[in-house]
């Protein structure tokens, strides 16, 4: 009996894979091979001799369609991933024979964009030409989703009980501080030492509902015994927020590397009370079934680097060191 891997003896083809995710997506036989334009024989023929080599159903046959058996969803599943994997490597040979060396989505969560980004692109940039970089700022569960689905090759968030972490690799980074921000000249800046109990009366812009920031801000007023603000605007578009303080009287919370961005602008400043709604360390957060691009791995190195000049500095002075 052969040792090689049924893998190896099946010589699988790429319409044999193309195959299984069309039967799930279409629930027939026929259908799959209609939409992948083959004879519906030629693609009961195909299944057959797949599933005859591994020993094993991989689709249940019920009266009006077909659907995955365990085996099924397991092959179908890593079948995506290959074809997936095919299809960054043609657009990354396309892009090496145009002359770029490849491309690079970054995901960011609101502080390290602000913070750890521009400087450690600056670098990509100069270093590597060629290679394009897009980049998505927003929350960890949109990100994580991203990430799943190989529209982002990389992160830069956080990691909680809910998510799956199986085929996640995580390396933190640092803790992000959270504060509240204002326009210049709100009357709450000319109070000397403003109390929870003023900020509970303020108008506020805050993040969406469901966001660990948003749960973590009413916990804080209500541990406190106060009522959470009854004035509040949700939003996780960041790029509103200083129109939106600049308009009215209303406060924001925001981590702490936002609010001095905005600082350094003349857009807002900080209210000097430390909130107790902090969050909690963010990383790199990559795939460990999925090979990183070249050019992928050289900018998760360069923002390591970059993340060492940036936030070990910070630690050591909160540590008194």
């Amino acid at each position: 009996m052969s040792t090689l891997p049924w893998f190896v003896r099946a010589h699988l083809k790429t319409r044999q894979l193309m195959l299984l995710i069309a039967i799930e997506e279409h629930g027939t036989v026929g259908r799959a091979a209609q939409a992948l334009y083959m004879t519906q024989p030629a693609a009961s023929k195909l299944l057959k001799d797949l599933e005859d080599l591994i020993g094993v159903s991989l689709f249940d046959r019920l009266p009006r369609a077909m659907r995955p058996t365990w085996y099924g969803e397991s092959l179908i599943r890593h079948a995506r991933i290959a074809l997936s994997s095919l299809s960054e490597a043609g657009a990354e040979i396309e892009a090496l024979k145009a002359g770029h060396a490849g491309s690079v989505a970054i995901g960011a969560i609101a502080g390290p964009a602000m913070t750890l980004l521009p400087p450690a692109l600056a670098r990509v940039s100069q270093a590597y030409p060629d290679l394009r970089v897009s980049l998505v700022v927003d929350g960890s569960d949109v990100l994580l989703d991203q990430l799943a689905h190989n529209k982002i090759d990389l992160m830069i968030g956080r990691l909680f009980a809910r998510h799956d972490k199986r085929h996640l690799h995580y390396e933190p980074v640092a803790e992000e501080q959270v504060c509240a921000i204002a326009r210049p000249g709100h009357p709450l800046l000319s109070l000397e030492k403003p109390r929870l109990q003023d900020l509970a009366l303020a108008s506020w812009v805050v993040p969406p509902e469901g966001s660990i920031l948003r749960h973590r801000f009413e916990l804080m007023f209500q541990s406190a015994g106060l009522e959470v603000p009854r004035r509040m605007i949700g939003t996780a578009a960041l790029v509103l927020l200083p129109r939106l303080l600049q308009d009215s009287d209303h406060l924001a919370v925001v981590p702490v590397d936002v609010a001095r961005h905005y600082g350094e602008h003349g857009m807002a400043e900080i209210v000097p009370l430390e909130l107790s709604c902090g969050m909690d360390s963010f990383g790199f957060i990559t795939r460990t079934d999925w090979l990183l691009s070249p050019g992928t791995r050289a900018v998760l190195d360069t923002l390591k680097d970059a993340a060492g000049r940036i936030y070990a500095p910070k630690a050591q002075r909160r540590r008194g060191t």
